[in-house]
């Protein structure tokens, strides 16, 4: 009988029986793995990726967790990383050669795109950015040595919606790989192997750890991407603690009910800031007004708590002591915790392709679990301190 997410959640990863009827995973720490035979030592070498090895391969407590983002996630293995920037690198690098070529969407990361502008070229591999709107009219892009279409939606600080069943579709026809970061989408709230995506990625430092203590990435992929992948893990060198792994795990328990509370509260304070005079837009795709509502409709099961808004023209500082500000809303890198944060958005260098949306400045939003009540009470004390910074009159 298929079972339901929320379930899932709380039955995969688990060996009871093993562990002498314990709930929870233990924590398996090992570097050496011993083996009983000289035979089976040499044995083992060749399947390295699936059993019991060497700790730098996985113990049981890695194992657990991938097993269970990758059944979660409708996926065929997964693989951990010991960050979500650690995960993407090694998923790229898992299939291009020199000489290659890859479309990257102009909204990623940041991180990502200093990877393809700084260290790809080393290789000899060379990146295009794409308009995350194009949708199939990605075909004009692809090139005989387009190896790689890279996807991420919504795009990290500006929030615009891909189509990539139609992305998926294309790239597929001229033989390339797909690959999702799908970090705010979750695998919880998109199916990306049922959406064309061949590699799936998240930074499960934020949803699926989601406690804002642990640094952890993961790799999703169909089982013809697998491998490659998986020994460009082990030809870099990465390997994660089983304490991290565990911790992954642990998180995972909870991200069913954790992504319901941040969207019913993101949805909250989005409409309103949307009705706020201060405001020109809100960049959430699960708004209805948001020009990417119908995409995540579609596509999607449901959202998380990070979104960003606009201010109508006003100058950068002013913007600035509006989340200086803020009392219940931390400045600080990443997302996906309990708590709340606020960051300005500085897109000028990080769009090539396309030209960036706004035109007064942004702030981007995690909306943590706090009550939305208060959060919404705090962001009017600051829109205060903004009109005041920059003179506006009451609207």
């Amino acid at each position: 009988m298929k079972k339901h997410k929320d379930t899932l959640l709380t039955r995969l990863g688990r060996d009871s029986k093993r562990y002498d009827g314990a709930v929870n995973m233990p924590v398996v720490r090992a570097s050496t793995i011993l083996a009983p035979s000289v035979a089976e030592y040499e044995a083992r070498y060749s399947h390295r990726f699936t059993r019991i090895h060497y700790g730098i391969y996985g113990t049981a407590t890695q194992k657990a967790f991938e097993a269970a983002i990758a059944e979660l996630e409708g996926g065929y293995r997964a693989i951990t990383l010991p960050s979500g920037l650690a995960a993407i690198t090694a998923a790229i690098l898992g299939f291009v050669k020199q000489g290659d070529h890859l479309l990257m969407v102009d909204t990623v990361y940041g991180p990502s795109r200093r990877f393809c502008d700084e260290i790809l070229p080393r290789h000899g591999v060379s990146t295009t950015y794409y308009d995350p709107l194009i949708g199939a009219g990605i075909e004009a892009l692809m090139r005989p040595e387009t190896q790689l279409v890279f996807c991420e939606a919504p795009g990290s600080l500006t929030f615009e919606m891909q189509d990539i069943p139609a992305i998926a579709e294309v790239a597929h026809r001229h033989g390339a790989v797909v690959l999702h970061d799908n970090t705010w989408g979750t695998p919880y709230n998109f199916p990306s192997f049922e959406r064309g995506v061949d590699v799936s990625i998240h930074a499960a430092t934020k949803y699926i750890a989601g406690h804002s203590d642990v640094m952890l990435g993961m790799v999703v992929t169909n089982e013809k991407c697998w491998l490659p992948v998986r020994e460009a893990v082990a030809a870099y060198g990465f390997s994660t603690s089983a304490d991290d792994c565990f911790l992954g795990l642990r998180g995972m328990r909870s991200m069913g009910v954790r992504l319901r509370h941040h969207e019913a509260s993101a949805l909250k304070v989005a409409k309103w800031l949307a009705a706020r005079p201060e405001v020109a837009r809100v960049a959430y795709p699960a708004l209805e007004s948001d020009p990417g509502y119908a995409l995540w409709k579609r596509d999607f099961t449901g959202a998380c708590g990070l979104f960003a808004f606009e201010f109508k023209p006003v100058a950068e500082e002013a913007a600035d002591a509006f989340i200086d500000s803020l009392e219940l809303f931390g400045i600080g890198a990443s997302w996906g915790g309990f708590e709340s944060l606020a960051v300005p958005v500085r897109l000028a260098r990080w769009r090539t392709a396309t030209k960036p949306p706004n035109k007064g400045p942004m702030v981007r939003l995690h909306i943590g679990l706090e009550d939305p009540d208060d959060l919404i009470a705090d962001l009017e004390a600051g829109l205060e301190v903004l009109r005041s910074t920059a003179n506006l009159d009451e609207a």
